[in-house]
């Protein structure tokens, strides 16, 4: 009867329904009952009909039942994941991507969006034969995410020094810290605003008096208009003031590792090699040394080091005092039963900067991986030379970003061959660290981050005004607990992502301290937070914690899961 009803209605528009994170189906129903039933019917008549009807092609035994149904949900599947895949186009079309019989590295998306270094028009000379070593490793400068970050560790928290806090009607919240140099007459001051700190040095000399923290404050931005701060004294403001600063400086990193070989043209055909050559493992004793997770004891970059979850080895390395993890895609759990193989991407493509070993001549995509956050992959490929019989390997190497990712050292060498391994790792890993600290100065990331520093300083602001007020002994408040924004040295920074998780917890909080009940649905239990250094196992963070308009449609399957 019900479905007689349907029948009727000419394109009527069905629900969707989303099958784990492979998106969902849409159907349009038509008025000729002559059209064979589809697969996209049966398995939404299912769905909509209660459990004790019974349908005409389904068999009573509820084993059969079921085993049909999933035929047809990966029926629906497998069509679906087609419909997101991005299609290849012909390497031939273009005179330029034949170079000496090889086909380049890199293959720029036929949408756009990517810059590719070195680009096509400088392949013409690459020669595989090429003794060249590339750049000398000590030119090799590892870039500084936010190079004033330690400067009030370094210069006023061994000095006599004062903080001060305010809210500004146009900036918002306001931290100022002043210290007096003596030794050398000068004065530091600090201004911290959402947007940015604001550093200055000022000869005492060139002031009659020592200016009040209005002036300082007016001097390094000139638009301040408050006409009132009110003086810290919390004796752990320090520690507070340390934390915020050095946010966005960490010295752990993770990097997703891509094993490509000849004819793998789409993302479920790279994510889904198991098999590791012994020219990909003679590669990955280059970036570092392969580990057993089981007990592991360094950063781990969100792999499972108790349970055996994530596999059973990962690749790590220590470089110039940095961790780094790196999520090999053959190392991580593979599920024969899923094309997509989430267990892989849910590390891989959370990850901002990944790596891809060629086997072979096809190029990479740009954007063959979907992620929303992957911005940057690297590319190498072992090229032959007629030394190689004598000892050593050749690697080619190329880089790709996103159009909104500024360039990065070091610069690529012409031709972009490596024949040293040493040098190549040093590039690499080099390479890499500066890749990711360029990628968050993208649109994406940068919103985030500005978000994530607003947040922190608010937090901070409303701290050490309250707790200011208790230490003079202000009656109407009451003692609050310490913030979760201190975080003892031993527990580490979990990078980008674990520091807007943080932002956001630590503003939950700063509600509660302000007096502002939280709202509780449901269960009254407390819930469980986990540490700083190993919650970033989580791979959906946005989608609890954001909830802004710029990132709810791009949702893509490694952050549904």
């Amino acid at each position: 009867m019900e479905r007689e009803k349907r029948n009727d209605i000419s394109f009527s528009r069905k629900r969707s329904f989303t099958f784990g994170a492979y998106g969902g189906v849409d159907r349009f129903t038509c008025g000729d009952d002559r059209r064979p039933e589809s697969a996209e019917d049966k398995i939404l008549d299912i769905l909509d009909s209660p459990t004790s009807d019974t349908k005409p092609f389904l068999s009573s035994s509820s084993n059969q039942r079921d085993t049909e149904l999933f035929e047809i949900i990966e029926k629906l599947q497998g069509s679906r994941i087609d419909e997101q895949r991005c299609e290849f186009p012909l390497p031939l079309k273009s005179p330029l991507l034949t170079v000496n019989s090889d086909l380049p590295l890199i293959l720029p998306s036929k949408l756009g969006g990517y810059w590719i270094d070195p680009p096509l028009e400088r392949l013409v000379d690459v020669s595989p034969t090429s003794s060249h070593c590339g750049l000398d490793p000590e030119s090799y400068d590892i870039m500084e995410r936010d190079g004033e970050a330690k400067i009030y560790n370094e210069f006023f928290r061994s000095r006599y020094h004062h903080s001060f806090t305010a809210i500004d009607p146009s900036f918002g919240p306001l931290v100022l810290s002043v210290c007096l140099e003596e030794e050398e007459n000068k004065l530091r001051v600090i201004l911290r605003m959402k947007e940015c700190s604001l550093h200055g040095v000022f000869s005492v000399s060139l002031f009659h008096n020592i200016p009040s923290a209005v002036e300082l404050a007016k001097m390094l931005c000139d638009k301040v208009t408050i006409s009132k701060f009110d003086v810290v004294s919390y004796l752990k403001a320090p520690d507070l003031i340390t934390t915020f600063d050095e946010h966005r400086v960490s010295p752990n990193f993770k990097f997703g590792v891509l094993y490509q070989k000849a004819g793998q043209l789409t993302e479920e055909d790279i994510l889904s090699n198991s098999l590791e050559s012994e020219e990909f493992k003679e590669f990955l004793s280059i970036l570092g040394d392969t580990i057993q997770l089981q007990g592991f004891t360094g950063f781990r970059g969100g792999l499972d080091v108790c349970h055996g979850q994530t596999g059973s080895e990962a690749v790590f390395t220590s470089f110039h005092g940095r961790q780094i993890m790196f999520h090999v895609a053959t190392k991580l759990p593979y599920t024969e039963s899923d094309p997509q193989q989430l267990q892989r991407k849910r590390h891989i493509g959370n990850d901002i900067v990944a790596l891809v070993y060629q086997e072979g001549q096809t190029p990479f995509l740009c954007d063959i991986i979907k992620s929303h956050f992957l911005h940057c992959f690297l590319v190498v490929r072992r090229v032959q030379r007629e030394e190689e019989e004598a000892g050593g390997a050749a690697y080619q190497v190329s880089v790709t970003a996103r159009e909104d990712v500024p360039p990065f050292g070091p610069v690529i060498p012409d031709p972009p061959i490596f024949t040293d391994r040493l040098r190549l790792r040093e590039f690499l890993l080099t390479k890499l660290i500066n890749a990711e600290i360029s990628c968050y100065k993208a649109d994406q990331f940068s919103r985030l981050e500005l978000r994530t520093r607003s947040s922190l300083l608010e937090s901070l602001q409303t701290e050490l005004f309250t707790r200011s007020q208790c230490m003079m002994g202000d009656p109407s408040l009451a003692a609050v607990p310490t913030s979760e924004g201190v975080r003892g040295a031993s527990e580490g920074s979990g990078g980008f992502i674990e520091n807007f998780k943080r932002a956001i917890r630590v503003r939950s909080h700063s509600f509660e301290t302000l007096g502002v009940p939280r709202k509780i649905v449901g269960n009254t239990q407390k819930p469980k937070i986990e540490k700083d250094g190993e919650s970033d196992k989580s791979s959906g963070f946005l989608s609890d914690s954001l909830g802004s308009a710029e990132l709810k449609d791009q949702a893509s399957p490694q952050e549904e899961t």
